[in-house]
């Protein structure tokens, strides 16, 4: 059966593997189709699309460690997951990192937290209860 996503998100990397890897490790996300432009990844219900910056971009592009946060963003995408703190673990192993726990909220039931994965993209995690 093929997988039927009912959303989904595209994130432009330098890295493609790296940021890949990201999702893959901390977040859960399994990859369904790769290439070296993009790589397709879905966790039940939502697609991820990690897509390459054209190299004529991608080298006016800086990215520092840690990298600097892109918090001026349009978007901010929310992914729940059943505990943080193993998020943040897994986060900073992989190269990104979560805001730390005294920065953390409470929304609608959830423990909230947010974070960044290794070239700076913000994201916020909502730990169901």
């Amino acid at each position: 059966m093929a997988f039927q996503p009912q959303a989904g998100a595209v994130i432009f990397a330098i890295d493609l593997v790296r940021v890949s890897m990201f999702y893959q490790e901390v977040l859960g996300f399994e990859p369904q189709l790769t290439s070296q432009d993009y790589s397709l990844l879905h966790i039940p219900g939502f697609q991820l699309i990690i897509h390459s910056i054209p190299s004529v971009i991608a080298d006016t592009i800086s990215i520092t460690d840690p990298p600097g946060l892109r918090t001026d963003s349009a978007l901010k995408l929310i992914f729940f997951v059943p505990d943080i703190g193993s998020v943040r673990q897994a986060a900073m192993r992989f190269g990104g990192g979560l805001d730390l726990p005294e920065s953390e909220w409470k929304y609608l039931g959830h423990r909230v937290c947010d974070g960044y994965d290794p070239e700076g993209n913000v994201f916020q995690l909502r730990e169901n209860n």
